[in-house]
């Protein structure tokens, strides 16, 4: 069993080459380096994957999986998106632990009640801040939080560090928010390049710090995940490198 909480999104290993290579083929690289668990990219797959192979191979190599889907949770007209249901299933059959989706174009008027029989899936549905104007601003995804806790019907969140710096929201802000349904943390620093886009990088020292401090607004010992590039000649000496960082944050959990 893996000794720290640290998660791997195959998506930091670049779009290009993991389609290219496939992402079972990290596995063995993610299990030298200690995490915990794979998150497996929808999108990088160029077909329709064989869900129990990749649930053997992961277990092969003693990793929890989650898995990733592009799609959104409410749809422009309001409507729970259906084919949820079906990567819900999916999720199952990989025997991952948690489906992550997009909050999507939710609004006053979204029935939060249709929610329900998603959750009585074993697998956890996790909402996720993304950089979209409909699914990552912070007013949105608290009104959703507090009004599907209201109801007794709130999925976990997944709280990407790095996409609220899309949307100009305050990281410490939206944690300190929604802090008590986040189940699953993304990690990646952001830059802004020379013609003005934001872009994930890795983590420096001023990044880590402000990441010990988000911590301290979530439940001790959540997963977390690098979501931002890994590429070097030595990717296995890179990969651990980075995998230490997250692990260390661990210990700098405040419990007040």
């Amino acid at each position: 069993m893996h000794s720290n909480t640290v998660s791997i999104s195959l998506s930091s290993f670049g779009a290009d080459t993991v389609r290219q290579l496939g992402q079972a083929s990290y596995l063995p690289l993610l299990a030298a380096t200690g995490v915990r668990r794979v998150e497996w990219r929808e999108e990088l797959f160029s077909e329709t994957p064989d869900l129990l192979a990749l649930r053997n191979q992961a277990a092969e190599y003693g990793l929890e999986s989650l898995y990733s889907t592009p799609l959104e949770l409410w749809r422009e007209d309001g409507q729970l998106e259906p084919a949820i249901v079906e990567r819900l299933q999916w999720a199952e059959t990989l025997g991952a632990v948690a489906l992550k989706v997009s909050l999507g174009h939710y609004r006053d008027g979204c029935d939060l009640h249709t929610l329900v029989p998603l959750l009585q899936h074993r697998v956890a549905l996790l909402v996720e801040n993304d950089q979209t104007p409909q699914g990552g601003r912070l007013d949105t995804l608290v009104q959703f939080f507090r009004e599907a806790q209201r109801l007794g019907v709130a999925p976990g969140m997944t709280f990407d560090i790095g996409n609220w710096y899309w949307h100009d929201e305050s990281p410490l802000l939206a944690a300190q928010l929604l802090g008590p349904w986040v189940r699953y943390v993304h990690c990646k620093a952001v830059a802004r390049r020379d013609d003005g886009r934001l872009v994930a990088v890795r983590p420096q020292a001023q990044d880590l710090a402000q990441w010990r401090e988000l911590m301290t607004h979530f439940a001790p010992g959540l997963p977390r995940a690098i979501e931002y590039p890994l590429v070097a000649e030595d990717l296995l000496a890179l990969t651990a490198q980075q995998v230490a960082q997250l692990a260390e944050l661990e210990g700098q959990v405040c419990h007040g």
